[in-house]
């Protein structure tokens, strides 16, 4: 009865929440330019505020005269004020967290979550799952048990303010409604380790009746073969009444076909563009491709041109301006004081009623070493279309420039870690460049001016993409290895890993 009774609240719940959020769907252009003259009010008197005359700005533009694009670098020093204690700097109050993430050449960077921030991370993902619940009619998984793959929630703190990994952080505002359905334990979910952290969840998992389970689809593909070795049952011969996955960090599309092999039967998805700086979309039409911009979350989106990103004069566009299928850097002015920040993502609109985008690759996630600035979009689609044709199945891969090679001409190199191979690997290596090509018109004009040969395909033994992740302590959790990059860090490394029989 108990379990009835929460079926058909969160029915009831997620049908409210749908259509109050159809309202917030229309109004985001103007919702977006008030969102963003409150914030600039709220932070007037702060440091930065002064310093950028806020009490001046009247509308988008005089902010985008006022306030330059900035990445972590240019706002590390507001940052170090407030880890010393100094209060006031760029929010009215001292943030609730820090999400500590890995990344600049200068060690983990310092994202803050203010007291007003925090709440909007947990309101996001409780409105992906209504959405679901709302267009499926069904919410029969709120009886079972959920699990989300994440980081140890243990916090340390700097100057009082708490301090960790997002997904650590956001363990602390489980609400208490499912707490008895959430897995693993606080034991486990404390562990460093990530892969003895694994195998505790799947001992503390096999038996249960899981019907949601979350996190980003390498380390799902890592807890799920963990527990087919173990068990020897395909997912849902384990799980017969697992409903629902949650996937965020990447692009889900090139895991899609692995994971429906590990699981044995498609199960229903939802992929999320969360990040420590906020939550910004999630699917919420199953029917159709792309997430929903959320433009309601204490967040004021700009966006600039790929092709002008990091030009001093690059044009800062806001929703009303953009254009379909482009690419546009992602710059964000956040309620927990991140102003006009560079983000490091490239989004892509497909649909401006709602505003729907799908992730297109990272500003510094590229391979441009001949002047064809190829992007994770590109790739990844083209490995999507290459592998349903023959088939295969990829764990998978990443790609980087052989500028220098011993004989030949230049070319892409690309990584792979097959799951399921291709029977004639040189007709796939060839549609996969054709591909490439189609998607990529610098990359075709390399190809037909024998400046570029056809990429060349260097396959990889199992588990090597899970030892560079070991080698450089980004195992597990968040962490996620670049599809893409403009030299050979990752591709050198990725050799010593490889079959030599062929490439």
């Amino acid at each position: 009865m108990l379990n009835f009774i929460k079926k058909k609240i969160a029915l009831i719940w997620a049908k409210k929440h749908v259509k109050e959020a159809e309202i917030y769907k229309q109004n985001a252009v103007e919702d977006q330019e008030k969102l963003l003259l409150s914030l600039v009010k709220t932070a007037e008197k702060t440091l930065f505020g002064r310093e950028h005359q806020f009490e001046n700005i009247q509308d988008v533009q005089d902010f985008q005269k006022q306030v330059n694009i900035a990445d972590y670098e240019e706002l590390k020093p507001y940052i170090e004020r407030v880890k010393k204690g100094q209060r006031n700097i760029f929010w009215t109050e001292t943030p609730e967290y820090f999400a500590k993430t890995s990344g600049t050449t200068s060690g983990a960077k310092y994202i803050p979550i203010s007291k007003e921030g925090m709440p909007y991370q947990i309101a996001a993902a409780q409105s992906a799952i209504f959405h679901y619940i709302n267009q499926k009619n069904n919410s029969d998984f709120v009886s079972g048990k959920m699990i989300f793959l994440q980081g140890s929630p243990e916090l340390e703190e700097i100057n009082g303010i708490k301090t960790g990994r997002l997904s650590g952080i956001v363990a602390h505002h489980v609400p208490n409604y499912l707490q008895k359905n959430r897995l693993p334990s606080l034991k486990t979910n404390l562990i460093e380790d990530w892969e003895t952290k694994v195998d505790e969840i799947v001992k503390e998992t096999e038996k249960e009746n899981m019907t949601l389970i979350s996190g980003i689809p390498p380390w799902l593909i890592m807890y799920f073969e963990k527990l087919i070795e173990r068990n020897g049952k395909k997912i849902t011969e384990l799980f017969p009444n697992l409903q629902l996955i949650i996937t965020g960090g990447v692009n889900f599309e090139p895991y899609r076909e692995k994971m429906n092999e590990l699981l044995g039967k498609p199960v229903d998805t939802i992929q999320t563009f969360p990040a420590s700086e906020g939550f910004f979309a999630f699917q919420d039409d199953y029917q159709k491709e792309g997430l929903q911009l959320l433009t309601n979350h204490g967040i004021f989106y700009e966006f600039v041109p790929l092709e002008e990103y990091g030009k001093p004069d690059a044009k800062r566009l806001t929703l009303k301006d953009i254009e379909l299928h482009k690419d546009y850097a992602l710059i964000l002015t956040t309620n927990s004081g991140l102003w006009a920040y560079s983000i490091g993502d490239v989004v892509r609109f497909i649909s401006k009623k709602p505003y729907r985008i799908v992730v297109s690759g990272r500003t510094k996630h590229f391979t441009s070493a001949f002047g064809e600035h190829v992007i994770a979009f590109e790739v990844e689609e083209a490995m999507k279309a290459t592998v349903e044709k023959f088939p295969a199945q990829i764990t998978e891969f990443h790609l980087a420039p052989q500028v220098n090679p011993q004989e030949g001409l230049p070319y892409h190199e690309w990584f792979i870690e097959f799951e399921k191979e291709p029977e004639n690997l040189e007709d796939f290596r060839q549609n996969l460049d054709a591909e490439m090509r189609k998607r990529n018109v610098y990359y075709d004009d390399l190809i037909t001016g024998n400046i570029l040969q056809v990429l060349k395909i260097t396959r990889l033994q199992k588990n090597a993409f899970q030892d560079y992740a070991k080698s450089e302590g980004k195992l597990g959790g968040q962490n996620k290895i670049p599809r893409l990059a403009n030299d050979r860090k990752i591709g050198d490394f990725l050799e010593t890993r490889s079959y030599l029989d062929f490439k």
